[in-house]
Parts: structure tokens; C-alpha cells; sequence
């Protein structure tokens, strides 16, 4: 059975707090935030310590519907500024970014800090895990559109301006997009692997860069907390399934590819397992009885696309 929170009730334990709602957007200003920002370490240039997006893109003349980003945190200090920047240095006018962090004990408290005037909510407490850390940035939400990242990946250049320009142009509910995996070992990007369009035939058969993806409010709906590794893919389950979707052919962000991420430590098989069973149960989604007829349809899509060079 699912079990999902009531984020309502979240919502009301922070105005209970005295959290302002809606909270604050993330500054603008026509000149951009590079310079405002704490300068990056003197190692790292281009996209996005030195470079941003330039808000001249940005119709002055148009009502910029607010997105609102939601990054959970923990212990990842050495790629969390990273995060940050690539979210602010977008320069979307009409932006709400929450950080929400799981009390790290590394350096990540104090990097946050260092943003706190261009966060709209950010927070530093143990939680319940990273779905609960989503759900409760989540619910204090106001945007039209979300998407969350995680600490230790990043967007790409221009992404926020391709995904609204996508939403403004086409009735969809979920865009979703390429991204690029980075080693965060040898420090090189390895070979761009092409999104198919998701159809509902294949839903069960994982395939969405979970950091490309950006929906509207309407169609939200909470993570279910006791996944550890699964939560983005159970979530596509039921969010993304009989809604509109619209491919952008281009990546969209980067997924940092390192020994202590979900799907490179060994140790977490035991927990992808279990979120495997919690999916599949009855009460939940159920097992796929045709799996073997899907999962070779697929690659027969996969072929078919490549010969055709759609990917």
C-alpha cells in the first residue's frame, strides 16, 4: 500500500513556525547575479562560476510564470555550491529556490549560509530521509511549474528559459529532457544516452533523467517516503502516466556520476531491492506480468529510433 504524506499538514507545521507564505522570490536584477554572488574558488571557470545566463533572453514584456526548485541536501558539500549556482545563475526572473538540508555535518551548512540572501527558504534539521526532505520543501511550493535537483547534481546553461519557452508553447504537464553524466573521478563526461519519448506502454521500464524533469503544480503529488532509491521512478508512476508530455531533445542537466551517489554504491543494492518490492506489491503498483514482452519491444523502439536517427 502507498502511503503518502498529507503536505498540507507540512505546510502548517512551517506557518506554525512563523514561516511567511508565500515566501520570497530569488532576487533579480537586468545586470545578473554573477556579481552579486559570493565569488567561486579560484580553480573552477566557466558554466556556472564564472558565466550565467544572460536576462536579456528574458522578454521584458512577458509575465514569467514562477518556478519553484526544491534541492535536498545532505553531506555533499563538495558539490552542493555547484547546485547552487547552476539554479541561480539561471537569472529566471520569477524564481523560488528551498534548500532543504538533513543537518549535514560537512561543509555544506556553511555554504548554504553563504547564499542565504539569494535562497527564498533554506533549512538545516534532520529529517526522515530525502523524500521527506523533498515533501516538506515541496509544501511550502507557489510556483506553477516544479522540479527538484539534487545537492550533488546541476542544470545545464539556458534551461529553465528552454523548459518555459517549452510549457508556453505546448499544453503539457510534464517536460522532461537529456542529461549528461559527469565522473566525478576521471572529470569527464561520458557518452550522452538519448531520452525516447515515455510513453504509458513503457512506463515501468526506467528511463527519465530524474534532474531533466519539470512538471506543472496541477499534477503534483508527494513522494512516497519510505523509497530510499526509487522515489523519482515510483513517482513518474503516478504522476506522469495519462498527463500530456513533451520531449526537449537537448540536455538539461548534469548527474554527477560518484562512488557515494544511489546508483554507484554497491552498498545501496540491498535498498534498491527493497524499493523494487515496495513497488511491485499489490497494494501498490503490482508486478508487470508481460515484462519480458515490454522490455523486447523496447529495444526494438531503441533500434528503430536509431536507425531512423530520432536519437
Amino acid at each position: 500500500m502507498i502511503n503518502l504524506p498529507n503536505l498540507k499538514a507540512y505546510k502548517t507545521t512551517f506557518l506554525n513556525q512563523g514561516i511567511t507564505y508565500p515566501l520570497p522570490i530569488v532576487p533579480f536584477n537586468k545586470p545578473g547575479l554573477l556579481h552579486q554572488l559570493p565569488a567561486p574558488p579560484a580553480d573552477k571557470h566557466g558554466w556556472p562560476w564564472t558565466d550565467q545566463v544572460d536576462t536579456a533572453l528574458y522578454d521584458k514584456n512577458l509575465q514569467w510564470p514562477k518556478i519553484t526548485i526544491v534541492t535536498p541536501s545532505y553531506n555533499q558539500g563538495i558539490f552542493i555550491e555547484q547546485t547552487i549556482r547552476a539554479v541561480l545563475l539561471q537569472n529566471y526572473p520569477n524564481l523560488e529556490y528551498i534548500i532543504m538540508d538533513g543537518s549535514s555535518t560537512d561543509e555544506t551548512v556553511a555554504i548554504i549560509e553563504k547564499y542565504k540572501p539569494w535562497l527564498s527558504y533554506q533549512q538545516s534539521k534532520k529529517d526522515k530521509g530525502q523524500g521527506n526532505a523533498i515533501n516538506q520543501g515541496f509544501s511550502l511550493a507557489s510556483g506553477v511549474y516544479y522540479a527538484w535537483i539534487n545537492s550533488d547534481d546541476y542544470y545545464l546553461k539556458n534551461t529553465f528559459l528552454k523548459v518555459i519557452d517549452r510549457f508556453r508553447h505546448i499544453k503539457s504537464g510534464f517536460i522532461y529532457g537529456y542529461a549528461l553524466d559527469f565522473d566525478h573521478s576521471t572529470q569527464l563526461f561520458r557518452k550522452l544516452n538519448p531520452v525516447l519519448p515515455f510513453l504509458d506502454y513503457f512506463i515501468r521500464i526506467p528511463s527519465l533523467a530524474q534532474p531533466s524533469c519539470f512538471w506543472s503544480a496541477d499534477i503534483h503529488q508527494p513522494i512516497w517516503e519510505e523509497l530510499h532509491c526509487s522515489l523519482d521512478y515510483e513517482l513518474w508512476l503516478r504522476m506522469v502516466k495519462g498527463n500530456r508530455r513533451s520531449l526537449i531533445k537537448d540536455p538539461l542537466s548534469v548527474a554527477t556520476v560518484h562512488p557515494d551517489a544511489k546508483t554507484s554504491d554497491p552498498a545501496m543494492k540491498i535498498r534498491w531491492q527493497r524499493d523494487h518490492e515496495l513497488i511491485c506489491d499489490t497494494g501498490a503498483h503490482g508486478a508487470v506480468m508481460d515484462w519480458n514482452q515490454r522490455f523486447f519491444l523496447n529495444r526494438v523502439r531503441i533500434k528503430l529510433y536509431q536507425w531512423l536517427k530520432l536519437i
